[in-house]
């Protein structure tokens, strides 16, 4: 039997999600599961009583939620309790029936790898029910491989920078090697993509995980995502630091565009009023 941690950072407005994740994980459990669900609290208030999982409450800092924060201090308690994989999975994603198997047995082949399956991004109609519901809405995100079910593909170095936290795998020793997520980012964006670089620094392998689906459930989010603009350019600038080269580019073209940011010594900045 694998001992299993499944690590959820968690905010008051995501109950509906976190409960209808709960429920899915639970009717997605093999009898060789054994999972010790730890959510990590990410607003000022702590957590309602929930007897069904381990919490650690992680108050926002200076510029917002502390998510990297949250996942490590999960993390810790995790190990504590002689887990044999940390299986992370955010609040707003639906495990897959195969979800844990994939990455049970990926980390079983992989043992030193950062381990990925594919997610799909569900529409806003579309709001399963049941684990038996979700394979006839698989449609992974066609940015990332989508290998065929009990296949490991190894990623190419330029692929590092498509690693999402949203849902992913790791051994202890592996997560012990990449040392957590950069504690220094708060609020939105950039964590996920300084954690895969740092594993391409260190030399530990991206492995796309074919089978172990993930559903991302809807809510409302903007393109660009306007109401993140000032932590994209706090934590963009952090990133650059270390890698002399800004992230979420996509989103900050968009943002140039609208003439809502301008180039400024080397970086970005809001435009003034």
């Amino acid at each position: 039997m694998t001992r299993i941690a499944v690590i959820t950072p968690v905010s008051q407005n995501r109950l509906a999600h976190l409960h209808r994740q709960r429920r899915f994980l639970r009717e997605v459990l093999g009898p060789h599961h054994d999972v010790v669900r730890i959510e990590a609290w990410l607003d000022s208030e702590p957590p309602p009583p929930f007897d069904g999982a381990v919490h650690v409450h992680v108050p926002p800092g200076r510029d917002g939620m502390r998510v990297g924060a949250g996942r490590n201090a999960a993390a810790e308690i995790a190990l504590s309790r002689d887990v044999d994989l940390l299986v992370f999975l955010d609040v707003d994603c639906l495990p897959g029936p195969e979800l844990l198997d994939g990455y049970v047995a990926a980390a079983r082949s992989h043992p030193d790898g950062l381990l990925c399956g594919p997610v799909t991004y569900l529409e806003s109609v579309q709001r399963p029910s049941a684990p038996d519901q979700l394979e006839a809405m698989t449609r992974p995100h066609p940015v990332r491989p989508n290998p065929a079910t009990g296949v490991v593909s190894t990623a190419e170095a330029d692929e590092y920078d498509l690693f999402w936290s949203l849902s992913f795998a790791v051994t202890p020793a592996t997560w012990a090697r990449l040392g957590g997520f950069d504690e220094r980012y708060e609020g939105y964006g950039a964590e996920d993509t300084d954690l895969g670089r740092r594993a391409r620094a260190a030399g530990i392998p991206l492995h796309w995980v074919g089978g172990a689906h993930a559903y991302h459930q809807w809510h409302p989010a903007g393109t660009p995502p306007w109401r993140h603009l000032d932590d994209i350019l706090r934590n963009g600038a952090l990133f650059a630091e270390r890698w002399a080269e800004w992230p979420m580019g996509g989103w900050i073209d968009e943002f140039v565009a609208a003439g809502a940011v301008e180039p400024h010594g080397g970086g970005y900045r809001r435009t003034a009023a």
